[in-house]
């Protein structure tokens, strides 16, 4: 009995050891780029970026307006949720469960110089699981276009 309980319990490690690994593909994928620019002007040029593209800023968590509202005063931080209409209609059309990844995040974050560091999972990374053509297909089109926001905000000074 006392070897059985080893066993499971081993076995049970093992499992866990196992799924702390899956998220970290993912996060391997993560793109992460240190701006030289200023934090305030990166998230502008962020947003401009997004409008350009032609891609809707569906949410903006600004963590930095958040804690002024309390009175409290932390660097800049903000996640920026992005997508656009057209291309959530095809990837609901094609898998509703990818529906779950839109919209796309890129996370933005005041370093302590004042300069800006901008981090994204490519739409490729975040809809890897998603064995769909369609889905591979909408994913490798969005993949660039977040490449050139991302690279548009940082390349400000």
């Amino acid at each position: 009995m006392h070897r059985t309980g080893a066993v499971i319990a081993t076995v049970a490690l093992m499992c866990l050891g196992w799924l702390a690994v899956l998220p970290a593909h993912a996060q391997d994928a993560r793109i992460t780029t240190v701006s030289r620019a200023p934090f305030q002007k990166v998230a502008e040029a962020l947003e401009r970026a997004i409008t350009e593209e032609k891609m809707g800023l569906v949410c903006h968590a600004n963590a930095q307006r958040g804690a002024a509202a309390r009175g409290v005063t932390i660097k800049g931080n903000q996640v920026l949720m992005v997508f656009r209409p057209d291309f959530a209609v095809r990837l609901l059309a094609a898998d509703p469960r990818a529906g779950f990844e839109a919209p796309i995040r890129i996370y933005l974050y005041e370093n302590p110089d004042g300069t800006a560091t901008v981090s994204y999972l490519p739409p490729s990374a975040v809809l890897a699981p998603y064995r769909n053509p369609e889905v591979q297909a909408v994913a490798a089109e969005l993949d660039p276009v977040f490449k050139v926001i991302v690279d548009r905000a940082l390349a400000t000074r």
